[in-house]
Formats: structure tokens, sequence, C-alpha cells
């Protein structure tokens, strides 16, 4: 088989074009500054403390004002660099942990307790604010200036605006680069073999060759499709990379008139870091997701993001270790990879403002050291549990259950001990073997919202 891609672009079927599809490419160019990048899941955000994330290793804290409105601040005291993440909210205002220095939502001093009651703020006692919104149940940031912001860039998913459509939210850090989790996604034929028995994940029997069609490419992204190769009559399925943050996919029965997809925003948190959300929607068999609650269905996704975790980060590793372009390095296939080629290519052709990318001729600021020690500090717990609020809930309700169980095991073996009643004893006996029970159940629990799925 010829190993060598050359991508054709096909006019799509049915597909709403992108605003910048008609411009000549050479002439287009992107602005990762001028982008909304998804910060996190409204229900994720704490109600009474700042939210500290990062957009390319730049710090920035997320709050609500007195009154509710979602504030995005850069996350440096300018008095001594302190993380104002690291303080508290005061009547709608983040106060520095460090010296009390106090800022509003357009990023204003408000209040130094240092100063005189008659001394006035100094005009540079402030930090940069940008712009956030709320949309589909996610917050967004606008990289840029507030005044350039253009909501209707937001891209957002129509089905989760129709009531008929149910989901399923999940996050997740992950300890390597933002263009190595989107080629990953776009990669469908790995699915099979790594996520092979995996519920919700593949099957190795049908791992086959894919039709794989670009049908339009530009500035905002990718528009492209795939199939099976072995029924001639198999649906097509769409699979769309808009830029810079989310690959998307969307499949069809038309015999049952069942549809859905599954969607993953990213935020590029820093070189070696970056912020996933999934979003899994359909429009059948809704009542099963009631059955489950959320904490308990993200050690499925979890698990199915963690069988590549290592795999990825050591990929990157790999590649930025030899220093070589992945032209000379991928041995891609045109029957799994041609979407994967076509992004790298994207990257080359519109990457050039990052701050670092890896596209597949071309690269900028690659930098393995920093991914080796990602990989080594994060685990479940941090990378998941303790930014989820369904998951963290439900850990420290496991931790309770399991502290308060030991002490009633002592304690009903201790009166065990002491009962001269056999008919009690046995019953105290029993209550104390339950809980020991319920300890070990809850130990079982606890250590899923804490260790990351290892292959054996």
């Amino acid at each position: 088989m010829d190993n060598n891609i050359t991508v054709e672009t096909k006019t799509p079927d049915t597909a709403p074009r992108i605003s910048t599809w008609a411009i000549p490419e050479e002439t287009q160019q992107f602005n990762w500054r001028q982008c909304w990048y998804p910060v996190c899941f409204l229900q994720d955000l704490p109600a009474k403390r700042p939210y500290s994330f990062s957009l390319y290793d730049e710090p920035l804290v997320l709050f609500r004002d007195e009154q509710g409105q979602l504030i995005c601040l850069s996350d440096r005291c300018p008095h001594r660099a302190a993380k104002l993440s690291d303080g508290q909210l005061i009547d709608g205002k983040i106060e520095c942990l460090y010296h009390g220095w106090q800022f509003g939502s357009d990023g204003q001093c408000l209040h130094i307790p240092q100063l005189p009651a008659d001394a006035k703020i100094p005009a540079n006692a402030c930090v940069q604010s940008f712009k956030v919104v709320e949309r589909q149940g996610l917050i967004w940031m606008w990289a840029g200036e507030a005044e350039a912001a253009v909501e209707e860039k937001i891209p957002i998913i129509p089905e989760l605006d129709e009531p008929k459509f149910v989901t399923v939210q999940t996050m997740r850090d992950l300890p390597f680069d933002q263009s190595y989790f989107i080629e990953n996604v776009i990669d469908p034929a790995h699915a099979n073999i790594s996520h092979d028995g995996t519920r919700n994940g593949g099957k190795r029997e049908y791992a086959q060759p894919l039709e794989m069609e670009v049908l339009e490419t530009s500035v905002d992204g990718i528009r492209g499709r795939l199939r099976g190769m072995r029924k001639l009559d198999t649906n097509w399925t769409r699979l769309d990379f808009v830029a810079p943050n989310l690959i998307i996919y969307r499949f069809n029965i038309p015999q049952r008139n069942w549809s859905g997809g599954l969607a993953f925003y990213s935020i590029p948190l820093g070189k070696g870091r970056c912020r996933i959300f999934g979003i899994n929607f359909r429009n059948f068999l809704t009542w099963t997701n009631y059955l489950r609650p959320r904490w308990l269905e993200h050690w499925n996704r979890n698990q199915l993001l963690e069988e590549d975790l290592a795999l990825i980060a050591g990929q990157q590793t790999q590649v930025e270790q030899l220093g070589v372009s992945l032209k000379d390095l991928y041995l891609p296939l045109k029957t799994s990879d041609v979407l994967v080629i076509q992004y790298r290519n994207w990257l080359d052709k519109f990457g050039s403002s990052l701050p670092y990318y890896q596209g597949y001729f071309t690269s900028k600021n690659a930098d393995s050291e920093c991914v080796h020690q990602n990989l080594k500090a994060l685990d479940r717990l941090s990378q998941h549990t303790l930014i989820c609020s369904s998951c963290n809930q439900a850990y420290e309700v496991t931790k309770k259950v399991k502290q308060i169980s030991v002490g009633v095991a002592i304690a009903f073996a201790a009166l065990a001990i002491i009962t001269d009643n056999f008919g009690i004893r046995i019953a105290e006996v029993s209550a104390s073997i339950a809980a020991v029970i319920v300890v070990f159940i809850a130990e079982k629990v606890k250590i899923n919202f804490e260790r990351a799925y290892t292959r054996h």
C-alpha cells in the first residue's frame, strides 16, 4: 500500500459554511487571541471561591461579582505578583491573600489596607480583565481586547439547544499539548484497538480500513467525514475540527430517526498541559441518562482518556526528543490517518501566531521535558476529581462514610468483647463485620476517584 497521503478537498453534500471559507486560503490569517476559549462547565464553577486556570501559561482567575456576573482577571496581583486565586471573595471583589488588596469586575484596585484613608489608589494598581460569557453550560473567555469580542464566534452545538437531546459532560486536565489531544480525537482508527472492550470504547474485531474525506478546509477549521469500508451501505459519520478548540463527531441513523454526537472542547493551559471538556449528546434512549449519576459516568469517561494518556504523552516526548518533522517520522495510511495529517497541515498553514505548535512539516517552541514532568505529577484526583463538582462531592462523602464506618466497626467490636449475652454479642459482631464491609467498599470507591486506570 502507498503510505504517502495526498489530501483531496471535496465539496460537502450538506454542511453549513464557516464564514471565511469563501475567502481565498492564501489571504486568511489565524489569530489565537481573536478566539473564545472554554474555561469551565457552569455547574463546576465554585460558588464562593476563585477558580484558577491559565491560557498558554498566562495565569487567570474566574469568579462572580456581587450581582452574580462572571468576571475573569489576570491572576497576578500588581503589588508583589502573588496569585489572586489564592485569596478570597469579599462582597463580589477578589482579595489578594498576601496584603489584602481588593479588585473589582474591571480589574481596578478598589481597596489597599496599607494606604491612609485619604490617599489615592495608584492608577496602575490594576489587573487586566477579559470578557467572559456562558453558552450551553460552558463558560467562555475572549483572549483579546473585550471590545473586539464577537459572541457569534463561540462554537456552539445547535443540538444542545433542542430539548429532545440529553447530554453527558465531563472534563479532564491532560499532561500533554492541546494539539496532541486533538490529533488523538480526530483519529477514529485507534478506538477499536486502544479502547478494546471498554464501555463506550470499541472492539478489536471491528478495526477496519476507513473511507475518509476532507470536505472543506479553511482558517476556521476542517470539515470531514468517514465510514467503515467493510459494508458498502455504511452511514457516514461527520467529523469536524472548528479552530482552535473543538472536535465534533456527528452520526445519524435515519431508519430510527436517531442522531447524536461527541464533542470535545479544549483549552491550552500551557506547555505540555491542556484541559478538555467532553459532551456526549443524543436524542434516543434519553431515559438511560437518569440511571447513572454524573460522578459514576465519569469513571468510564476517565478510563477512556487514561487508556490513551500515557501513549500520547510518550508520543509527544518521542517526537520532541528526536527533533525531526512529523513528515519524516510518521508513516500515515490513507485508510486511517487522512484527517490527522490534514490537522497537522492546518497548523503548518495557520499556526504561526500560536505560542507553540507541532505541524506536519514545521514546529515552534517544542519542549518534551515539561510533558515528562506533568505526566509524573498528575493523576485522576488532581486531573479530574478536584475540579469536578460532582466527583469532588461524591469523593468527600465517600471519605466520610469510610471514616464513620471504621469508627462503627471498632465500637461494635469493643462492645462484643465486653458483652456477656451471647445473642447480643453475635449481633454486635455482625454489625462490626457489616461496617468493615462498608469500609472495604468505600475504599474501593475512593480509589476510583484518586487513581488513574492502568493497563494490565
